[in-house]
């Protein structure tokens, strides 16, 4: 059995973003994810790395923006309204196409909101949140082990596409402790000559940009990326499918929720309903396919969402509206418990009867 290790959501992802060869951290501290940059802060040093306390969020993501341009792996992680201060940066960094990490542990909203857990960043994410056409590949861990693994993945997919990947992380699983192991790492190596290396006058300059003054050099580049984005909504989508595959109701469900949604599919199961979950693991690129062959199969969806109903308009454009999708939620740092969760599938079954 492979070694295993107590830790807390927010520490394996710091430990594996440093076992992933990740050396450059920069950040500033919100609750829930302060743990983060606690853990970096300790560990850097010892191992030659660098942790850096920026002296805001917008100035730490232009941090990561240089060594990124650098070619460094390189971090930063806060929580929601750190990650809106951060979005400008994102954006250019997109914009660039340089390879760089983020986390978003995330907490209610909107404005301050408060320290609970929430997914109501969902749309952030996945629409890009900061201005201009671009996508960041959106991981969603759902326990502790996935915080290490996905993070791991995450850097892999940046290196690979040269484009931010983030973890889209609840407050629960960063807070929440359970044993994970990281004896399956697999660390990609990625060759990167656009680096802003310095020559030694041995080669070409390189230059890393995002100003276009010419309209046409924009749109040319604009199409060029979202090429690069057509290619890995084709390869890169994951998600996990549990007891579908004779499922008549299909709950779909990410990150804490859908752990509680896995309890409440059991539960209406037991009760003979042939109920299923789908839970995407990419948040971007979404899993269309799935919930599309789903939609063949299934006589309706339940979207389970600590928010007001952001996955669910990406449910029924998968779905192209052929089956009904109905809502369970909680809001404001709420998380609904597998009743909430069991009574929705049971009207689901009602409405399709």
């Amino acid at each position: 059995m492979a070694d295993r290790v107590l830790m807390k959501g927010n520490e394996a992802i710091a430990e594996a973003a440093i076992r992933a060869g990740c050396r450059h951290y920069f950040g500033y501290p919100i609750t829930p994810q302060t743990e983060i940059a606690a853990y970096m802060a300790k560990k850097m040093p010892k191992i030659g790395g660098v942790f850096l306390q920026a002296e805001s969020e917008i100035a730490s993501i232009n941090m990561v923006y240089g060594a990124a341009a650098a070619g460094m792996r390189v971090m930063t992680s806060s929580s929601s309204p750190g990650i809106s201060l951060k979005s400008e940066g994102i954006s250019y960094i997109a914009a660039s196409d340089v390879p760089a990490f983020i986390v978003n542990v995330q907490r209610g909203g909107p404005g301050l909101g408060g320290i609970q857990p929430s997914q109501s960043d969902y749309f952030q994410a996945t629409k890009g949140g900061g201005h201009g056409d671009y996508h960041l590949i959106v991981l969603a861990p759902a326990s502790v082990q996935e915080m290490a693994s996905l993070t791991v993945k995450g850097f892999n997919l940046a290196d690979k596409y040269r484009m931010a990947a983030m973890i889209l992380a609840d407050g629960t699983i960063g807070q929440m402790m359970e044993p994970i192991s990281f004896e399956n790492v697999e660390i990609e190596t990625y060759d990167k000559p656009w680096a802003l290396t310095g020559t030694g006058m041995k080669r070409k300059h390189n230059i890393i940009n995002s100003l276009y003054l010419k309209p046409d050099e924009l749109e040319r580049i604009n199409f060029q990326r979202y090429e690069k984005y057509r290619a890995i909504e084709e390869t890169e989508p994951l998600y996990e499918a549990y007891r579908m595959e004779d499922a008549e109701i299909c709950v779909v469900a990410f990150g804490i929720a859908s752990r509680v949604a896995k309890n409440a599919v059991v539960t209406a199961r037991n009760e003979g309903i042939k109920a299923g979950l789908i839970r995407p693991i990419t948040l971007w690129p979404f899993p269309k396919k799935a919930l599309r062959d789903a939609a063949a199969q299934v006589k309706a969806f339940v979207s389970v969402e600590l928010n007001m109903g952001q996955m669910i308009e990406d449910i029924r454009l998968a779905t192209e509206c052929t089956r009904p999708v109905s809502l369970c939620c909680r809001t404001g740092g709420m998380i609904p418990d597998p009743g909430q969760v069991l009574e929705s599938i049971r009207q689901a079954q009602k409405g399709v009867n």
